[in-house]
């Protein structure tokens, strides 16, 4: 069990420990990468797979989340292509439904059984890494020093690779350039210190956010409220296998819809006083109110109507939100 004062264990049930084949030499590791899956088995063992292709002289281990632990596929998965590497490997079965309960518990994990782990690196069970993507990240923390590293999720998408998917601003990376960086907002593809966990204390992504998504982006903004530094590595890029029902008008609707949602809820939660409120309130309304020029100046951008839309919907997902209608999207996570 962690000692830490701020680090509180789950709750007893939340977490069981499937296999592993970790020695105690093995937990004196300089990195742990945790792979959260759900219902995705075979692109789990991709994923994994570029995992420990890694060409790196570093020393690393592998937590494996599974967080649909009704049949354990992912978990069984996972051990079947660990049982013949070299890599030390704990696979658990996040019992707590919903993605932020389960990167909770993949970090309590990594925290607990690799005590001396100075990043946990973060990849998503439907991207595959390249081969330097541990050694690029790293080296982009010690080069800037900064507490989390991001790099973007190029989305490779089903419909024959078509290329205009990508500038839509649900898939577009929010930098491009590398270095300092004011702040993050996904944690599909992340390094993090381990002194950042330490120090923030444990559950660290906040379980509201479970189907909503955003649990990555709120964590980030609580972290920068107390000192957290964010950086950029521009050649930590992974490859995001895309469904083509990820580039239908309802799923992108629906996605505009919920990021909107998240950045209301994130405000909401930082606010501290009524004043505090009105302005959220305020700013929603006037970017409801922008919203038709918005969408209407991207039409002229990029002739694309769904890429034009997003404007709106990522307006009306705020409004919505502060009327508690929240657009959570992993509830269905088999058609996310």
């Amino acid at each position: 069990m962690i000692t830490h004062p701020k680090i509180q264990p789950p709750d007893e049930g939340d977490i069981s420990v499937c296999w592993s084949n970790v020695s105690q030499e093995d937990r004196f590791v300089e990195l742990v990468v945790t792979i959260p899956t759900f219902k995705r088995p075979d692109h789990l063992r991709t994923t994994l797979q570029s995992v420990l292709n890694q060409k790196t002289e570093r020393k690393f281990a592998v937590v494996i989340m599974d967080n649909h632990p009704q049949d354990g596929e992912g978990a069984a998965a996972a051990q079947q292509l660990l049982e013949h590497s070299k890599i030390p490997a704990t696979v658990i079965l996040a019992h707590r439904r919903g993605n932020c309960a389960a990167y909770n518990a993949g970090w309590y994990t990594a925290l607990e059984r690799y005590p001396q782990a100075r990043w946990i690196q973060v990849i998503d069970d439907d991207e595959i890494a390249h081969e330097n993507w541990l050694d690029t990240m790293t080296e982009m923390a010690q080069q800037t020093g900064t507490d989390f590293v991001g790099a973007p999720q190029h989305p490779i998408f089903e419909d024959n690779g078509n290329p205009k998917w990508a500038s839509h601003p649900v898939f577009r990376p929010p930098y491009d350039r590398g270095g300092t960086v004011p702040i993050l907002y996904s944690s599909g593809n992340v390094l993090i210190a381990t002194k950042r966990l330490k120090n923030h204390g444990h559950p660290w992504l906040d379980e509201r956010f479970n189907f909503l998504g955003g649990g990555d982006s709120d964590f980030y903004s609580r972290c920068r409220s107390v000192g957290a530094t964010f950086s950029w590595a521009p050649d930590g890029g992974v490859d995001e296998t895309t469904p083509k029902r990820r580039t239908e008008l309802s799923w992108l609707n629906s996605r505009s819809l919920r990021n909107g949602s998240i950045s209301a809820l994130i405000e909401k939660k930082a606010a501290t006083s009524a004043i505090d409120h009105v302005r959220r309130l305020a700013k929603s309304l006037l970017l409801l109110a922008a919203s038709p020029y918005r969408s209407l100046m991207m039409f002229v951008k990029t002739r694309v109507l769904t890429f034009a839309l997003n404007p709106m919907n990522v307006a009306l997902g705020r409004l919505l939100m502060e009327f508690g209608f929240a657009n959570e999207q992993y509830r269905a996570a088999d058609k996310n």
